[in-house]
């Protein structure tokens, strides 16, 4: 699994845990960082962020490179649409 570095702070977010893949055009819309987080070092939570395809800066042979000055969680949940 590779890591991925904002090369903004050079802080590692976390790993590639999922894509974002526009249905109508098969292109990579965003990829979804995965970290694990511990609370006392006990516990472990995962977090998730969404990065946009656009601030991918390189992709390299152990690490990927982004420029990601704000990252957007995703671990809220997602309101769906409500069918009457």
């Amino acid at each position: 699994m590779k890591d991925v570095v904002n090369v903004s702070d050079g802080k590692k977010l976390g790993n590639i845990g999922d894509i974002d893949i526009d249905m109508n055009t098969g292109k990579i819309r965003a990829v979804i960082i995965s970290k694990q987080t511990r609370m006392l070092g006990f516990f472990g939570k995962e977090a998730e962020f969404v990065i946009p395809w656009k601030q991918i800066v390189k992709i390299g042979e152990d690490v990927i490179l982004v420029r990601a000055d704000h990252v957007t969680s995703v671990t809220e949940p997602i309101q769906t649409p409500t069918i009457s």
